[in-house]
């Protein structure tokens, strides 16, 4: 995708309001008011922080703002993103409540870009499933969502996508096994589609494997650790048929095919 197709972000951080934080289970939803701001596409990001109580914790952590997908954008401008509590950055961020400051820097990178002409596969594992939230209100009823979770405590996060078909690890909830099964069996049934995942390295893996096995194009949405996202510390790089790549700015979706693996 070109720089031309992308949503720019305005100059510099800016604070927006938070407006709702919901428990979903294992993950959290925290909602933030950005009225003035563009519309983000599916796939995007934005830089989190919060305004206050940040880099002044233990050992001064968290120090650097942490890189969340969207999960949704609404009409109103209201920006949600899903969160699960795992270290300083999203422990400080699971704590906002309504009339906290966040600050925000985004929308960043490039998103999704749907081929109109085949099915749409939505695939998601675990936090990874946000972008596809949005993705799939872009799509409509269309697409099907496929959605992996580890137990039944974290797929209470599958209610954010309503209609998708869901695996855990552990069996506690629909399929047991992984959320690759299910695209292994419906790339069987109906090849014509095209997959769009995001989730942890070893299921992205198993994604590209599956599609370039069965000759369906696929765009991953790539984790990693990210300190500035706009491409200055090169802290992101993954490599690439054509060399390496920052996700910050060339992904942090990229198409499935420019990959040898994942991770």
């Amino acid at each position: 995708m070109s720089v031309a197709d992308r949503v720019l972000a305005p100059l510099g951080r800016r604070t927006l309001e938070v407006t709702g934080s919901e428990r979903h289970g294992a993950y959290r939803v925290l909602t933030a008011a950005d009225p003035d701001g563009p519309r983000p596409r599916a796939g995007q990001f934005y830089m989190l922080a919060a305004a206050t109580g940040w880099g002044g914790g233990s050992d001064e952590r968290p120090f650097l703002p942490r890189a969340f997908s969207v999960l949704r954008a609404h009409p109103d401008g209201g920006l949600d993103f899903l969160l699960e509590d795992v270290g300083p950055g999203t422990h400080r961020l699971a704590q906002l409540r309504p009339g906290d400051g966040l600050h925000v820097l985004g929308p960043l990178g490039n998103g999704f870009h749907p081929d109109r002409g085949r099915r749409a596969i939505l695939a998601g594992g675990g936090v990874g499933i946000a972008p596809l939230a949005i993705l799939a209100d872009e799509l409509g009823a269309s697409a099907l969502v496929l959605l992996g979770f580890r137990d039944a405590a974290h797929a209470e996060g599958a209610a954010l996508l309503p209609g998708a078909r869901l695996a855990t690890d552990d069996g506690s909830a629909g399929h047991h096994g992984l959320v690759t099964d299910l695209l292994r069996a419906e790339l069987g049934c109906d090849p014509r589609a095209a997959v769009y995942a995001c989730g942890p390295p070893p299921m992205l893996e198993a994604v590209r494997a599956i599609c370039a096995a069965e000759g369906v194009p696929a765009q991953l949405a790539l984790e990693s650790g990210m300190a500035c996202g706009y491409g200055a510390c090169f802290g992101c790089v993954v490599p690439t048929r054509d060399g390496y790549v920052r996700l910050c700015v060339d992904g942090p979706v990229l198409e499935a095919a420019s990959l040898e693996e994942v991770g």
